[in-house]
């Protein structure tokens, strides 16, 4: 089984990837063997490219206010992986970011997770995260969310905390009432 510097060269090593070799960014994605909690998003964002630090924006900030803990637990208490759809910024699209290139979830996904032996629980944001990780199921990403106790214990589905998704967020205020406090004690008692 490789390990996660091994996968790390080769996911760099990749003809797919490239593009982002040749210009020095390196795969964005955190999988420490000790995690417990795995958070599948998109993609990095442009600006946590730039940073080298995977939810480093206000959809990060609000993402970790939703999970009740703070930065130093989110980014340095080897707890957390993060491991999105795609390790690259994919680029711009007209209503947001282009989607997480196809094929490189079912690449490289399963080599890393076999490197998490602790994992408790996987957060799936968005539809992209929820179409591959819950493949069965046929809902948008609204009746999803709302169903979440249906994915439990393994996985728990989340919109993304973008502050894009304010409408939606006042749209389904059953979504910080329920889902919300349901979430955080699934970390609290995973992280006891």
């Amino acid at each position: 089984m490789p390990n996660i510097l091994q996968i790390t060269q080769a996911i760099m090593a990749d003809p797919q990837n490239q593009y982002y070799t040749e210009r020095g960014i390196e795969p964005l994605f955190a999988a420490p063997t000790t995690a417990r909690i795995n958070i599948v998003g998109q993609a990095p964002g442009l600006k946590a490219e730039q940073s080298r630090l995977y939810w480093n924006d206000k959809s990060g900030d609000r993402l970790r206010q939703w999970l009740g803990v703070d930065r130093e637990t989110f980014y340095h208490s080897g707890l957390f992986a993060v491991i999105p759809m795609d390790f690259y910024y994919p680029g711009k699209s007209k209503s947001g970011d282009l989607p997480p290139r196809k094929g490189f979830a079912e690449k490289w996904h399963p080599l890393i997770l076999e490197n998490l032996p602790n994992l408790q629980l996987t957060i799936l944001i968005g539809q992209y995260a929820q179409q591959y990780y819950l493949p069965h199921h046929s809902l948008n990403v609204t009746e999803t969310v709302a169903h979440y106790q249906d994915y439990l214990p393994h996985f728990l589905p989340l919109v993304h905390p973008s502050p894009r998704n304010q409408i939606w967020l006042s749209k389904n205020p059953w979504f910080e009432q329920m889902v919300i406090p349901a979430l955080q004690a699934q970390i609290k008692t995973i992280l006891s």
